[in-house]
């Protein structure tokens, strides 16, 4: 499946002026990368995985549409799957994409 080009250009619109952004397909998705991390991911079966810290997983998962990433059946630490009614808001979709920047800007560039 296709990820929503919509939802990626709505994304773009958001961090596409940071430093250190790129591109690149991956997980059937449009991965959003900075300074080399993956951040953001645009997903092909609809919605995100956004970066967290790892640390407040647990209090952002009680927000509506948000759910622990699995990839493989395992949960992935530090990563969130927000569900496309969750992201629909422009103002839903920023603080979103802001959380995944923000923790992201702070790792280490590859």
């Amino acid at each position: 499946m296709a990820y929503d080009e919509d939802l990626a250009n709505r994304v773009r619109e958001l961090i596409g002026r940071e430093p250190g952004i790129d591109e690149r397909r991956m997980f059937g998705g449009l991965a959003l990368m900075l300074n080399g991390n993956m951040a953001v991911v645009i997903r092909g079966a609809g919605g995100l995985m956004v970066r967290v810290d790892p640390a407040q997983s647990a209090q952002l998962l009680v927000e509506d549409g948000a759910e622990q990433t699995q990839m493989r059946g395992r949960p992935m630490r530090g990563w969130i799957t927000v569900g496309p009614s969750a992201c629909a808001r422009d103002a839903d979709l920023q603080r979103w994409v802001n959380r995944g920047v923000t923790y992201t800007r702070a790792l280490p560039a590859k």
